[in-house]
């Protein structure tokens, strides 16, 4: 199985929906999800509130950096920007 490849509901508007069309639609998910899943874009998305340190870490590399660590310690957050 492909990785890109997931199980989806898709809900149209369309009462009925040849393979074809239902196809290429699951497609372009696929790929905006690809897109959108990287490491990069998680980590520009999200951001580090420690309180232990009373700190809000911003920088991408720092974010990636901890999102890595197998291991948080108390009271450190993962909080998404929106």
């Amino acid at each position: 199985m492909n990785s890109r490849n997931r199980d989806l509901l898709v809900l149209t508007k369309k009462a009925a929906m040849n393979a074809e069309e239902l196809e290429h639609e699951i497609e372009l998910l696929n790929d905006l999800l690809y897109l959108v899943e990287s490491c990069n874009t998680v980590c520009i998305a999200n951001e580090i509130v420690d309180l232990n340190q009373y700190k809000i870490i911003q920088k991408i590399y720092l974010v990636r950096q901890l999102l890595k660590d197998s291991h948080l310690k108390p009271f450190v957050f993962i909080c998404n920007k929106n």
